[in-house]
């Protein structure tokens, strides 16, 4: 890998009512291999009323990696661009609150996108922490799975958590669409930047996500993306297919997959994933339905 005397990658850490995760998000930034002098972080806090914002600070105070802070009430395509709008690095790598990195996710990451240079966003996989609940459970399996081989991605949402996104890439399509308040941000950034010509891979790192604990916080969660996608996919129905999405689609494609999961993890619980899977959906389903038609 080439290293320069300059900012090489930021990571971008767009935040909001986080203390209960925040601090090990942290620790494992100022934990990476990759040399900090060439890393910067921009934190763009929503505005939090928790302790987020204390924690963050107190936690950078000693740190050697450049730290810019920001603030924003305008959601999530907005703190995003705030990021690529500040960012000296060739690459910015985004984390997200609840995310653990493994100590050598930068250093993979950016090696691999300085050996690949036709790819413009590149994720990593998901690893899998040992969890207190079921939900919890099923739901690190279920990303496990959705994400374990590498390799060139067609059509799966990459998301943005614990991808590194290209800069040239992202200017060249115009940045994040700062009118995204909620979720869809990256489904819509993802689309444009394929569309002009970048490949999506799927590469080695590993980084770890604290998930959900409760049946009614994934519920939450998931009626929250569903009403997140509608503005992206209003802009363009190809973004997303609706039809895959649909609950009894859902559901037996998530069957086919129980076998696999059984054999990677031994665990009895995966034989619930398509009832998981299927919880998920319909509540995706009700969100995109609930705001398909302002």
């Amino acid at each position: 890998m080439k290293r320069k005397g300059r900012i090489k990658l930021t990571i971008g850490l767009c935040v909001k009512n986080a203390e209960a995760t925040i601090e090990d998000a942290l620790d494992s930034i100022l934990n990476q291999s990759f040399p900090h002098e060439l890393m910067e972080l921009i934190v763009v806090d929503g505005f939090s009323k928790d302790r987020t914002l204390d924690i963050i600070k107190n936690k950078l105070k000693d740190s050697k990696i450049k730290t810019k802070i920001f603030r924003e009430r305008k959601g999530l395509g907005h703190a995003r661009q705030i990021v690529v709008d500040n960012a000296e690095g060739d690459y910015i790598i985004w984390v997200d609150a609840d995310m653990i990195l493994s100590r050598d996710f930068v250093e993979k990451q950016v090696s691999f996108m300085e050996n690949n240079a036709k790819v413009g966003i590149a994720k990593g996989r998901y690893g899998m922490l040992k969890e207190s609940s079921l939900v919890a459970t099923l739901e690190d399996v279920e990303f496990f799975l959705s994400f374990r081989n590498e390799g060139e991605v067609n059509s799966t949402p990459l998301g943005t958590s614990g991808c590194i996104y290209r800069v040239e890439a992202v200017k060249q399509v115009g940045g994040f669409d700062p009118n995204i308040e909620g979720a869809g941000e990256d489904i819509d950034i993802e689309n444009r930047i394929r569309s002009a010509g970048w490949l999506l891979y799927v590469a080695s790192a590993i980084f770890y996500e604290k998930r959900r604990n409760s049946w009614r916080s994934l519920w939450n969660e998931y009626f929250w993306h569903g009403r997140g996608v509608v503005h992206s996919f209003k802009k363009n129905r190809r973004v997303i297919n609706i039809y895959k999405m649909m609950p009894p689609v859902a559901l037996l494609m998530e069957l086919l997959r129980v076998p696999t999961a059984y054999r990677l993890t031994r665990n009895m619980a995966v034989l619930l994933l398509p009832l998981h899977y299927l919880f998920k959906r319909i509540a995706w389903f009700f969100g995109f339905l609930k705001d398909s038609f302002k």
